[in-house]
């Protein structure tokens, strides 16, 4: 009896009522900095999972924060590290890929070890928005990378 390789693995995510949650913690996080931010949270597969830009972010922050999301969520690294990584030659075209962001704010969302999924963070300095996103993992219980 041979046995068959498995032909789908099952991925865990991050549910859309921890996505809210986050995003409400951030939002505290943000407004104990006094900034205006936009936050993302997508799952694993870099897909939207939840969003709110506050009322007076300007518009191009909500782009960056669901890139800098997607970026985190694609690596499973914040996305602050890629301003070195990307200087190296063999990984220098990852600064040409549309969504690729290599700004502070953006973090991988790790439960148990496992990435289930990214948040990002814009609207304020690269200190600001990582500031903001760390203090609201660790409130939600998350590892910081």
């Amino acid at each position: 009896m041979t046995s068959t390789p498995a032909k789908s693995v099952s991925t865990p995510n991050i549910s859309c009522g921890a996505a809210l949650e986050l995003i409400a913690a951030a939002r505290a996080a943000a407004k104990r900095l006094g900034v205006n931010m936009a936050v993302a949270v997508t799952d694993t597969g870099g897909h939207l999972r939840a969003f709110e830009r506050a009322d007076h972010a300007p518009f191009l922050v909500a782009e960056v924060a669901i890139n800098k999301a997607w970026t985190a969520a694609s690596f499973g690294r914040p996305t602050h590290v890629w301003n070195e990584i990307v200087q190296s030659p063999e990984v220098s075209p990852l600064n040409h890929h549309p969504r690729m962001t290599a700004l502070g704010g953006g973090y991988p969302v790790v439960e148990n070890g496992q990435v289930i999924g990214g948040l990002g963070l814009s609207g304020g300095s690269s200190a600001q928005d990582q500031q903001a996103a760390e203090e609201a993992l660790r409130e939600m219980g998350f590892e910081v990378k």
